[in-house]
């Protein structure tokens, strides 16, 4: 008992004295992710990142599915999500243990695969999810307050785009926040919204399939045999995407050294979230509209500018909804405000400084503005969510960390868990491929739609 005393002293001191030696040579880790937090901290985080409203499209991802397959792939995506979640845990702890601790997705793979996996693959595939999803939060945004404005104005003509740009006010007052671990206290409510709208949406959704206006139910697949298949492959990503984080080495970076045992609390906090939110809203939506859901299941609570159920019922989560998106967009900045820090920042000035604060302050403002009007001009940018859900988030959250598992520890090719890995990885492997080619046939479709600045 004796020696774990200093082993444990001995390792938290290599962890600090390496996350100081890294904080002197980059302004991005040692202004923005701050090692300080705790596990609970870590929890919000996780939470907020995984538990978007990325999971109201959950009910329409079911009607290309029907009951047994969608309820199959619910669950198989909470096992692998949180299976994978665990194993790129350890394997930064392995390495903290060792004295490098990464802080980063892309620094992890240089270390791991190669200097250009970090740079070429990981890196621009990290940034487009996570901007993506800051043009995507900033649209959602937009279409909940437009939701809300219509719901108490029926006659109203204020565009989407006008709300788009209002909400992008809100993000750009929150992307100021210094650090990812000055967010804890905002991921906290953050995780209290997510709970309230799913729980809204499902008592909204059970509502209306008990009244005499619910829609008929009809669970049948629509389309003939080819776009069925196809449609299949589009219900796939956008379960991925809901599942994914894509930041998770970014997340685990709060954590104040030693880390080990941590996430793992933190990932159990979160998945409790996960599946309330998750399986209530998904199977209570599919259930009261069957193949008629829509994209964001709120729009089907509004027939014809007529609520299907009582206005507060759909004020609330709306409302909850626009709070809870504001703390997931500037939670997806972070790994940005790394990026912008690295090129602006000095990390021989104090934090607070004019030098340093006036580069972020405009390089945050402008990142923001650009996702809003991306997001206002392109208000069809939701097709491209499954995009990057096919290329994005598939390899960064059910591929890779199977792959750094395998190559970290090296287990036996006898032991069920390198199969296990070397299975899933395979199988998403080909399912990201298939569902790429998916979307793009769906975006190819669509594109005569497509108008700037629509008011949808």
């Amino acid at each position: 008992m004796s020696t774990l005393l200093p082993t444990s002293t001995r390792v938290h001191d290599t962890e600090n004295q390496n996350a100081s030696q890294q904080h002197r040579r980059d302004a991005g880790t040692l202004f923005v992710l701050k090692s300080k937090g705790s596990w609970i901290h870590c929890g919000y985080h996780l939470t907020t990142s995984i538990v978007s409203p990325s999971l109201l499209s959950l009910p329409y991802a079911l009607t290309f599915l029907g009951w047994k397959a969608g309820i199959f792939c619910l669950v198989i995506g909470a096992f692998v999500s949180f299976y994978s979640f665990n194993l790129m845990s350890l394997v930064l702890e392995h390495h903290a243990y060792l004295g490098n601790r990464h802080l980063l997705y892309r620094d992890m793979a240089r270390d791991i695969l190669g200097p250009r996996w970090g740079r070429y693959f990981v890196g621009p595939i990290q940034f487009a999810v996570c901007y993506n999803n800051e043009v995507l939060c900033a649209l959602l945004g937009g279409q909940c307050m437009k939701a809300i404005y219509l719901l108490s104005n029926p006659n109203g003509n204020m565009k989407l785009y006008e709300f788009v740009v209002i909400f992008g006010c809100f993000m750009l007052m929150l992307a100021q926040m210094p650090s990812f671990h000055s967010l804890r206290h905002i991921n906290l409510v953050s995780s209290v919204m997510c709970l309230s709208y799913s729980a809204c949406a499902t008592a909204a959704s059970i509502y209306i399939g008990n009244s005499s206006n619910a829609p008929e139910k009809d669970y049948s697949l629509k389309g003939d045999t080819t776009n069925r298949l196809f449609g299949i492959f589009n219900a796939i990503p956008i379960i991925a995407t809901t599942y994914g984080s894509g930041i998770i080495p970014e997340i685990q970076a709060t954590l104040a050294p030693p880390v080990k045992g941590k996430m793992l609390k933190s990932l159990c906090v979160c998945f409790v979230v996960v599946l309330f939110s998750f399986f209530t809203v998904a199977i209570s939506g599919y259930w009261a509209f069957g193949n008629q859901a829509e994209g964001l299941i709120f729009s089907s609570f509004v027939d014809n500018n007529k609520p299907l159920a009582p206005k507060w019922l759909i004020y609330m989560p709306n409302i909850c909804t626009i709070a809870q998106l504001t703390a997931n967009g500037v939670e997806y900045l972070q790994p940005t405000n790394v990026i912008l820090e690295q090129i602006f920042g000095d990390p021989e000035i104090p934090e607070f400084s004019p030098r340093n604060v006036i580069p972020r302050l405009i390089s945050r403002s402008l990142a923001v503005i650009t996702a809003t009007i991306i997001a206002a001009m392109l208000p069809f940018f939701g097709d491209m969510n499954s995009l990057i859900g096919a290329f994005g988030y598939m390899p960064l959250d059910f591929i890779l960390p199977m792959i750094f598992f395998n190559m970290t520890f090296k287990p036996s090719k006898r032991s069920s868990i390198f199969w296990l890995n070397v299975i899933i990885v395979i199988a998403f492997s080909a399912l990201a491929a298939m569902a790429t080619i998916s979307t793009v046939r769906q975006i190819v479709l669509d594109a005569k739609t497509y108008q700037l600045f629509a008011d949808l």
